[in-house]
């Protein structure tokens, strides 16, 4: 089994307030795990208005496939979300036996 593991940073310069910053965080999270059946959550800068950093996570049988899933909703990101720029991303894959 295989977890391919994502930190993506995020400025988000139009927010002008956290309740904006909740709006587009919380409709990005939710269309990343509806469309790539990723978990997804926002994991720090949660009290900075223009900042936010997301954990993604998929797993599969094929460290390849979780990686590959991870990258389509990373370029997900890029395309679909005008209002958002990413300035970091860190990624990760963990093979687990047993």
């Amino acid at each position: 089994m295989y977890t391919a593991c994502a930190r993506v940073t995020l400025r988000i310069p139009l927010s002008t307030s956290l309740k904006d910053k909740r709006q587009v965080v919380r409709s990005l999270l939710a269309r990343l795990r509806n469309q790539f059946e990723i978990a997804a959550a926002e994991v720090d800068h949660q009290d900075v208005q223009n900042l936010a950093a997301l954990g993604l996570a998929a797993v599969s049988s094929d460290s390849g496939h979780a990686q590959d899933v991870l990258d389509r909703a990373i370029r997900y990101i890029e395309e679909s979300r005008p209002d958002t720029e990413i300035t970091d991303v860190q990624t990760d894959v963990l093979a687990l036996e047993g």
